[in-house]
Order: structure tokens, then sequence, then C-alpha cells
């Protein structure tokens, strides 16, 4: 069976001056994969050339096995769902309509988040951070996607709302069997959810580990890429 979304020697940048090279990876149905990495090493790059928003200097990206150059709102249409790192609220619209712009019953949001259920008349904008991005998440999940791309759904929030929010992309992993590519910073807290786990710098693959193995050696992924510490690349089963 074919990985949901790939790439192949997928190198992307900005300007035609390469950021990520020769990038390898696979996220199946039902998996939970997890991009680790500092700032600038090209997390986000690569979440953009995923998802149809940057153009490729080489190699592919590849859906359902076949080679695609399509765009974003394409790759939508054929059931992606792209969670960017800046919360999509309209912030001067209720939770309710929100919800509504967007084609969503609002019973759905609340069955995902029922923490919205008290929330629905109140404006975007008057939501607290942790409000906002479940009220994002519950967006892209209630569509009940085949692809879910996450870009730092922890950014600025505290640990428990972050617990919510990934204990959410793993039911929907589980239950519904959405392939799940997540971006973070926060290794601890990712790698609790997570199936695989790649670990990039400075635009290279740096650990391709299994999440048990990921779990096991923390200190080691963490060291990786906080410390500019040279790791050998690594695969687990």
């Amino acid at each position: 069976m074919s990985a949901v979304i790939a790439t192949r020697a997928m190198c992307t940048g900005y300007a035609g001056q390469p950021v990520v090279h020769d990038l390898d990876l696979e996220v199946n149905a039902g998996e939970v994969v997890c991009l680790l990495g500092p700032n600038g090493a090209g997390k986000t790059t690569t979440m953009l050339a995923l998802a149809g928003e940057l153009p490729l200097i080489s190699g592919e990206v590849l859906l359902d096995g076949k080679v695609t150059t399509a765009p974003l709102h394409h790759r939508a249409k054929a059931g992606m769902s792209y969670v960017t790192e800046e919360r999509s609220v309209f912030k001067g619209l209720s939770t309710r309509d929100n919800l509504r712009v967007a084609g969503l019953d609002p019973d759905r949001a609340v069955e995902l988040f029922p923490e919205l259920s008290n929330r629905m008349n109140v404006r975007g904008g008057l939501l607290s951070g942790g409000e906002q991005q479940m009220l994002t998440l519950a967006r892209a999940l209630a569509r009940s996607p085949r692809l879910l791309l996450a870009d730092e759904l922890s950014l600025g929030l505290a640990p428990l709302v972050v617990d919510r929010l990934l204990q959410a992309v793993r039911a929907a992993a589980k239950d519904h069997g959405t392939a799940v590519f997540i971006v973070e910073q926060h290794a601890h807290k990712a790698l609790q959810y997570a199936d695989r786990a790649i670990v990039m710098r400075r635009g290279r693959v740096e650990m391709s580990l299994s999440g048990e193995e990921a779990r096991r050696r923390i200190d080691e992924v963490e060291q990786a890429y906080l410390t500019g510490a040279t790791t050998p690349r690594q695969s687990g089963a």
C-alpha cells in the first residue's frame, strides 16, 4: 500500500536557494510522524512544500503513490487539512460562525473539544490562545481528512492544552486512519504521541527513529539539534 504522502530526494527553498536537501520521508494512513528540530532547520519549509505552497527545486512529492505538483487548494479538495503555525481564526466572528463559515457542524467541534461548548457565542478574538488553537484544529479534523499537516501546534501554549491538541491528533490517526505529519520543537511532549520521529538539522535529516526508540533516546534526540552535535543517521523499526 502506498504512503498517503511521501517525498523522494526532495529539495526545496526560496528564490532557487535550497533550504531542505534530499529529503526522503513517508507518512502512512493511521500514523503520526513528528518532525523535530531547532529554528532554521527547515521544518516549516518542509511543511510548505508538502502542502503545495512552496515549489520544489528538485525531487518529488507523492500523494497516494502519484507524483503531484498540485497547489494547496487542490490537495485540500483531495482530503488534506493544513494547520499553519499562525492560528487561522476569524477574530470578529463567534466560535459558532467560525465553524459555519467553514461549512462545519459546531456539534462536531464540541465532540472533538468539549471545552468549546460554552464558548460558541464568544468572538474568536476573545478566546484564549489555547481555545483559538482548539478551534483551528477542530476545523481541520471535523472534515475527517485523509492527511493532516500541522505546524507547531504547541507554540506558546500551556502543557495541558498541548496534551489536548495532541490527543485529538492521535485519536484522528487511530479512529479515522488519518495520516498525520506534525512539526514540533518540544520533543518530550510530541514524542508521547508519535509513531515515528525525524530530527532535522540544517535542512537535512539527522535522525530517523521509531517513536518508541525516540522516547527511549530522548536525550540523544535533543542533543542532535540543541547542542549542534553531529549524530549519525539512525533508523528505527
